[in-house]
């Protein structure tokens, strides 16, 4: 029976064995890394293993396949972070700051952003290749960028003449963090995005209103619903970016949570100053840093005292600091959000100066109609009253023909004064009604 099951059943992969027999230690760091981690052997039942393209700091690119707990734990984020990420759902254009990472969905853009790393879902989208593309772009220009502005000082105390501010002041955006030079091209490639979306849409439209105008047609007129149908829709996707901008920069809270680098650093100096003061204990009068701790004695309460007033201390400089450094941060990020705002406004504003031609040319495509409504209604009246005068020679014709005996009847002549009479009498009708029309202004005459 055991060999039967050995010779139906598929064998086992060896990655699957090795990491079933072997226990998983993980790194001192407590952050799971991709690199040189067997993924597949990582992987739980029930959990969908995806693939993810990751860009380091450095501007190198890898990709990796990971499953969803993995990436939550390295980037510190809920599941409902990670469902405005799946491309099977549509979401609005979200920016979310986390802890760790910023959560960007922006159109086809869907990417985790930390202080280290970006990671996009793996696609083969023409907006996902060139926004890594461009961000490697940057990022290795950035970096040329900084090793001159580095050496600009020294070039500046050998020169005398130059000064490195006013050389490398135009090139202030590429100086910003990590995660604001991913967040920066981000929306770059959002609002380019959209700005062709409405350039094409502005392309397609003008003419075809053109010629709704001089021929109204069933054929026109379908195009034009479908046309106004799709710039309802883009409309609604550039205004959601807008908002979202608009919120981001209203809401100083969500701004500072996004300085994922200062953050970071300032995790790492506030661990190092905890370490530095261990150890930190009186003997004979003086403090050494390196002295063990008794286990059995406690410190003398000058010592408790002094640690106090020097934690304090401490706590309040990184305080003082990290709020001014915070403020002009913000100010920064404000600036960079404030410079793509513009641009999805005046995006929209396209948008919305289409919208107000369209409806213009509904507005007049309506006034014809209209007149050619007035005019048709018009006519029907001028029938009308010509029908009811034709109908006064009925009731004379009606009358002859009666079979009393008239001695008009035997006169020849007295028939034709009868009709001369009658269509004297009809004109005068008729124009009687028609004066009585322009009196009323019911018709131009």
């Amino acid at each position: 029976m055991a060999d039967l099951k050995e010779r139906l059943l598929p064998p086992k992969p060896a990655s699957t064995v090795t990491s079933r027999d072997s226990s998983y230690r993980p790194p001192a760091s407590g952050r799971l890394p991709f690199q040189g981690v067997d993924v597949s052997g990582l992987k739980k039942r029930g959990q969908g293993v995806r693939s993810w393209r990751r860009v380091d700091a450095t501007g190198h690119t890898q990709v990796i396949e990971v499953d969803k707990f993995t990436v939550m734990r390295r980037c510190d984020l809920p599941a409902r972070d990670l469902r405005l990420l799946d491309p099977l759902f549509v979401y609005p254009s979200t920016i979310l700051g986390r802890e760790k990472a910023i959560v960007v969905n922006l159109e086809q853009i869907r990417c985790i952003i930390t202080a280290d790393e970006v990671l996009l879902l793996n696609s083969l989208d023409g907006y996902v290749l060139q926004y890594v593309v461009e961000l490697q772009r940057r990022l290795q220009a950035a970096g040329v960028g900084e090793d001159w502005h580095s050496e600009g000082p020294a070039l500046s105390r050998r020169g005398g003449s130059r000064n490195s501010d006013d050389i490398y002041g135009n090139e202030s955006p590429d100086y910003l963090p990590f995660e604001f030079r991913a967040l920066e091209v981000a929306l770059e490639a959002a609002c380019t995005f959209l700005d062709s979306q409405a350039a094409e849409l502005e392309i397609e439209a003008y003419p075809l209103l053109d010629e709704l105008t001089s021929k109204i047609s069933t054929l026109n007129l379908e195009r034009v619903r479908r046309l106004k149908s799709r710039l309802v829709a883009l409309t609604r996707r550039v205004q959601k970016v807008r908002d979202e901008i608009e919120q981001l920069m209203d809401d100083d809270g969500d701004m500072a949570e996004m300085y994922l680098t200062e953050k970071k650093s300032r995790m790492e100096l506030s661990d190092s100053g905890d370490q530095s003061f261990i150890g930190f204990r009186p003997n004979d009068g003086a403090f050494s840093v390196s002295a063990p701790v008794s286990p059995v004695c406690s410190p003398p309460d000058s010592s408790r005292k002094l640690e106090k007033s020097l934690s304090t201390a401490r706590s309040r400089h990184e305080s003082v600091r990290s709020s001014e450094s915070a403020t002009e941060n913000i100010e920064e990020l404000e600036m960079l959000l404030e410079a793509y705002f513009v641009v999805i406004d005046s995006t929209l504003n396209k948008l919305t100066s289409l919208k107000e031609y369209i409806d213009d040319t509904e507005d007049f495509i309506n006034i014809q109609l209209d007149n050619v409504r007035n005019q048709l209604i018009q006519f029907e009246l001028l029938l009308t009253t010509a029908t009811f005068v034709v109908a006064i020679y009925g009731v004379v014709a009606g009358i002859f023909g009666m079979n009393f005996p008239i001695a008009m009847f035997d006169d020849p002549g007295a028939f034709h004064w009868v009709l001369i009479i009658t269509g004297v009498c009809g004109v005068i009708i008729f124009s009687t009604f028609l004066w009585f029309f322009k009196y009323r202004r019911l018709m131009p005459l």
